[in-house]
């Protein structure tokens, strides 16, 4: 790892202070005990930082996406090299296993190997005209400077899927990550500059997200936010933008259900169906979260996840044998720990978990817990619970499976496990979601399109449609070709 890392922000090149002055304690969530002490700013130090990524638009967008690509790539493979020491960074702000804040690294870094290459391939086309001397042409342009603001449960995931685009495309960037886990960020911009990404083509800020916010939407150089986040914070900016025409792509909240029909081997998809819960604490915005079980493995599905989750290990995700983490701060335990209660209170059970760990009296912890006799009225199955538990609800036929399922303003992901082919197909295709896995735990790749409907948001990340995000169409018109 560099041995010049400075925790600061990047602005025009310069690892800068706040504008204000202001600073902000990264809070271990394992511990409670700070870890670092960085800038936190507002709505000024995002504009100087848009001021910036305007002046470095013309010559980074000049470039050629072969010499845009290079960097992008070096930039990976150097997130690679040193995967294991940033994964200890992001453990500690974020709370997650030691396994997994690796494992989002490598994927980081294959979201910038991706969009080096596919930085190459915004194609434009030609359109026959029905005029002999006129010839009609659509190319693609960089949009401009791009603010991409992200939520603290990927913190080198999330910014990875919108810089790497946006830079691919010729775009600049500000980008302002989490102030939960800023240090995962800071370590992504120095990399960035060590593969070469000018001065002002990436600046990273961190502060009030009220104010940048605005300071987004209200500045005319910055075409477009991406951002990852609540959709109550999306369904803001999409007020603001309506004032200012600033285009938006917004990744929100989910509330995925889990289709398990009755053809299933109820041993092996109990089990990995606790994998896929618990992952990162459930704070993951496409998590399966509603399960929703045939009538005939209702029980036995249960008592299977049950044994599995009370063997599960929580703690520290520094130590190796941690298999949950804690959550991220305390008002988030507390607002699980109140779906929890509140469930209990209207007559579910708790099979396993359910409360904070006596062994942990440090730490942001709630162990994970699995509730069955869950109504869909419930707020833990109606709300995104973003948390360690596993709602069971049984269901006696497809039609009821699929309203249960669609029953919710959110469509992010969806899940659904069976082995007749014939319920796949109409199951897959009447389930009102952006992704859907069958038989599949990840619905989504750095290769393919990630999006929602609904509440869900708007747009799309990765894939090729990732890039397109970030460009504008243009149609070329030539005329008098006699």
């Amino acid at each position: 790892m560099t041995q010049d890392l400075v925790y600061k922000q990047l602005i025009d090149g310069a690892w800068t202070d706040a504008v204000s002055g202001g600073t902000w304690d990264v809070i271990d969530p394992a511990t409670e005990e700070p870890i670092q002490r960085v800038p936190f700013g507002n709505g000024e130090d995002c504009r100087v930082a848009i001021e910036a990524g305007a002046r470095a638009f013309p010559a980074w967008s000049a470039r050629t996406p072969h010499d845009r690509g290079a960097i992008l790539r070096a930039a990976a493979d150097l997130m690679r090299a040193r995967a294991p020491e940033l994964g200890r960074v992001t453990t500690q702000e974020s709370g997650k296993p030691l396994a997994e804040a690796v494992g989002e690294w490598k994927v980081a870094a294959d979201l910038f190997e991706w969009y080096s290459e596919e930085g190459k391939r915004a194609y434009g086309r030609t359109i026959p005209s029905r005029i002999p001397s006129r010839r009609h042409l659509v190319i693609r342009q960089p949009m401009g400077v791009v603010g991409v603001i992200t939520a603290w449960n990927f913190p080198a995931y999330n910014p990875a899927r919108a810089v790497a685009a946006a830079l691919a495309a010729g775009c600049t960037v500000v980008a302002r990550p989490s102030e939960f886990t800023p240090l995962t960020a800071m370590h992504m911009a120095t990399i960035l500059v060590e593969a070469g990404v000018p001065s002002g083509a990436f600046n990273l800020i961190n502060g009030d997200a009220a104010s940048m916010g605005q300071a987004m939407l209200d500045h005319p150089e910055l075409r477009k936010i991406s951002f990852t986040g609540s959709t109550r914070v999306g369904r803001l900016l999409m007020d603001g933008a309506s004032r200012t025409f600033t285009r938006l792509a917004l990744e929100l909240g989910g509330n995925a259900p889990v289709l398990v029909f009755s053809d299933v081997d109820v041993d092996a998809i109990a089990k990995a169906a606790v994998a896929a819960r618990y992952r990162n604490n459930g704070q993951v915005c496409v998590a399966p979260q509603r399960f929703l079980v045939h009538r005939s493995l209702h029980h036995a599905f249960s008592e299977k996840v049950a044994a599995h989750v009370a063997a599960l290990r929580v703690g520290s995700g520094l130590e190796p044998e941690t298999r949950v983490g804690p959550l991220i701060n305390a008002r988030q335990r507390d607002h699980v720990e109140a779906l929890v209660q509140g469930a209990c209170d209207a007559g579910a059970s708790v099979l396993a978990g359910g409360r904070r760990p006596e062994q942990l009296p440090r730490g942001y912890f709630f162990e994970p817990t699995v509730l069955a006799g869950v109504r869909p009225e419930m707020p833990v199955f109606a709300e995104e619970i973003f948390g360690p538990v596993m709602p069971i609800v049984p269901f006696g036929d497809t039609d009821e499976a699929i309203a249960l399922a669609n029953a919710t303003p959110y469509g992010l992901a969806a899940y659904l496990f069976t082995h007749d082919l014939k319920t796949a197909t109409r199951a897959s295709e009447r389930l009102d979601f952006g992704m859907v896995g069958v038989n599949e735990w990840t619905a989504h790749a750095t290769e393919a399109p990630f999006g929602g409907r609904k509440a869900s948001g708007l747009g799309h990340e990765s894939g090729a449609e990732g890039l397109e995000e970030y460009l504008e169409k243009k149609l070329v018109t030539l005329g008098g070709i006699d």
